[in-house]
């Protein structure tokens, strides 16, 4: 009888304890789904939004992706804005255009004129009849953002610096920089200089973030060369020849091992004036991805590189890029073009190069194909190499992504097709003979259709 009662309370003893485990699961069941109706209900941030978009304390600002030119963020981006030595990024891209043209060389000697000498500001104290070479000068717009040496090589590729200004404007139109316009070379207010040396431009000295970031964008694209200059932290003038010399600093301190050096950065271009306030165009690269950011009128100089650093690492924190489609392959679906008037009456593309896109880390991207054929470049005779369309990629679903406004709507998001062979072009009696054949295949189809 004791040994049956000792053995009925072990069984209760067992239940109790597993009754227990099972209500304390069961209770961490319900606490855990009611957690996970919580997150659905919306008070769950995923990783890919981890951190909300910055506020700025600034008057503008706009984030890009360079290679796409998609628009990760913007405020306020189109609004013209006086933007100070920024502008002498579209300076040293025309003197980077004209050394590639080979209308100018590095070693070039450059006479400094009494206007050039008379810039104040940012500078190197040229003095009139000294001789500089486009490399030193180069150097010290770059690093320093030297005024005088800025007007010197202005004066060098259009004779003047009014001229040059000109060229300015129109290199800005054909770039598809709407909010811009330029009053001098160097973004020195043209109100403070000499009325003796002052460009004859009429007109407010202005630019929008957003042109800003089209400018930073063709200089990285097209002119690289510009980074052996940008990321120079310091550089010295007159080197070697004694009391003239000058100790420039980079005035981007986004630069190692600048103050405010930041993983990545290797450019573009600082600027400061009381009406623009404390302005940039930063740009880093990590791993594939770049990003071009521009922060215009921070009030303090510390502001600028604090508001910069901010933008850059909400968009490296919260995108990356993927690759879609590779270049030099044929794309399933899209392997060849349609040929007018030619002998053959199809050509084998290829993409011209990878065609990548942005996307939020974590979530990738829901993207479907589709191609613009351009019907002028498939009129035969088409050469190898040709681009003759492009390959877009248009997202499932949700809003279309946003890039800077010079890029065309076909380019977004997109990569160029290119014709593999030659195709000539037919003659007229093959092409007399293939409209009849066509005509008789619609005959027939349409029959048979009934």
């Amino acid at each position: 009888m004791d040994r049956g009662l000792e053995r009925f309370w072990g069984w209760v003893h067992v239940w109790r304890n597993r009754t227990r485990r099972n209500i304390r699961h069961r209770f961490f069941r319900v606490i855990m789904a009611l957690c996970v109706l919580s997150l659905l209900a919306g008070g769950y941030v995923s990783p890919v939004h981890a951190q909300e978009a910055p506020q700025l304390d600034v008057k503008s600002a706009i984030l890009v992706e360079a290679e796409t030119g998609k628009v990760l963020y913007a405020y306020n981006a189109q609004q013209p804005l006086p933007p100070a030595s920024m502008t002498k990024m579209m300076t040293e891209y025309l003197v980077l255009e004209a050394i590639e043209k080979g209308t100018i060389t590095w070693d070039q000697k450059v006479r400094v004129s009494e206007a050039a000498a008379s810039l104040e500001g940012s500078q190197v104290w040229l003095y009139p009849g000294e001789e500089r070479t486009v490399r030193e000068l180069f150097t010290a717009m770059a690093v320093y953002s030297a005024n005088d040496a800025t007007v010197a090589l202005a004066e060098l590729l259009a004779g003047n610096e009014t001229a040059f200004v000109q060229m300015m404007n129109e290199k800005a139109r054909e770039m598809g920089m709407k909010n811009t316009h330029f009053v001098t070379s160097s973004g020195y207010p043209a109100e403070d200089m000499d009325p003796a040396f002052r460009p004859q431009i009429d007109g407010e000295h202005v630019m929008s973030a957003e042109d800003a970031a089209i400018l930073g964008r063709e200089l990285i694209l097209k002119q690289p060369g510009i980074f052996e200059f940008t990321t120079i932290p310091e550089a010295v003038f007159r080197e070697g020849e004694g009391k003239g010399e000058v100790r420039m600093h980079n005035w981007n301190w986004l630069i190692k091992p600048l103050v405010f050096a930041y993983e990545g950065a290797d450019g573009l271009k600082t600027g400061n004036t009381e009406a623009a306030g404390y302005c940039i165009t930063a740009t880093a690269k990590r791993g594939d991805m770049r990003l071009i950011a521009v922060i215009m009128g921070a009030k303090t100089i510390e502001d600028r590189f604090r508001e910069v650093r901010k933008l850059l690492d909400w968009g490296f924190n919260n995108f990356t890029v993927q690759t879609l489609v590779k270049g030099k392959e044929p794309v399933e679906g899209f392997e060849q073009a349609p040929v007018v008037d030619g002998k053959k009456r199809y050509v084998p593309v290829v993409p011209q190069q990878n065609l990548t896109v942005v996307v939020p880390k974590g979530q990738g991207g829901d993207y479907q194909p589709k191609v613009v054929w351009n019907e002028e470049a498939l009129k035969a005779p088409i050469e190898q190499q040709q681009v003759v369309g492009w390959l877009k990629m248009v997202p499932a679903e949700g809003d279309p992504d946003t890039f800077l406004a010079n890029i065309p709507e076909e380019q977004q998001n997109a990569v160029a097709l290119v014709a593999q062979e030659n195709v000539e072009k037919a003659g007229f009696v093959r092409l007399f003979f293939r409209s009849i054949k066509d005509l008789i295949v619609s005959v027939f189809q349409s029959v048979v259709g009934r």
